[in-house]
């Protein structure tokens, strides 16, 4: 991966519908070479897809939150399939800790909050954080800083 590259990952990460033809006149390529460059990215699973931002709260989840959640590695074949099956689930990790799962999820209340929560705890016991403001939104990676990281 080069410095075009990269370029042309960043652009994409803050809008990846930038018209190719854009693209192509700020990294000074032709717009065939910057499609055979996003083809190349995409077969070596560095872009995985494409996604559209969109306000939670247009959309009426007034709630979002996140869910700590205590469970038995044993539970895990069992708890996956119910996870990536509720619609409410934002993001799902296993994580290091006291607590072996991180759920962020968003709903319209809090009542609806509190009946996902109890079914949550049919796994193991959870702790929950909703979310007041956010500081920072999802923002991609800074693929400029990996070449600095690697030499240090």
């Amino acid at each position: 991966m080069d410095k075009i590259d990269k370029e042309i990952i960043t652009m994409l990460q803050q809008n990846a519908r930038m018209p190719l033809k854009l693209l192509a006149e700020k990294v000074f390529l032709s717009s065939p070479a910057v499609s055979a460059r996003i083809e190349r990215l995409e077969k070596e699973g560095i872009l995985t897809g494409y996604h559209a931002n969109v306000d939670q709260l247009k959309l009426g989840y007034h709630i979002t939150a996140f869910i700590n959640l205590e469970m038995e590695p044993v539970l895990k074949a069992e708890f996956y399939p119910f996870i990536k099956n509720c619609p409410n689930v934002i993001e799902c990790n296993c994580v290091t800790g006291t607590y072996s799962m991180l759920i962020k999820v968003a709903f319209p209340s809090t009542m609806e909050l509190d009946m996902f929560i109890g079914q949550l705890q049919k796994y193991g016991r959870t702790s929950t954080q909703i979310v007041f403001s956010t500081a920072v939104e999802h923002r991609g990676i800074n693929v400029n800083f990996i070449d600095e990281e690697i030499k240090q």
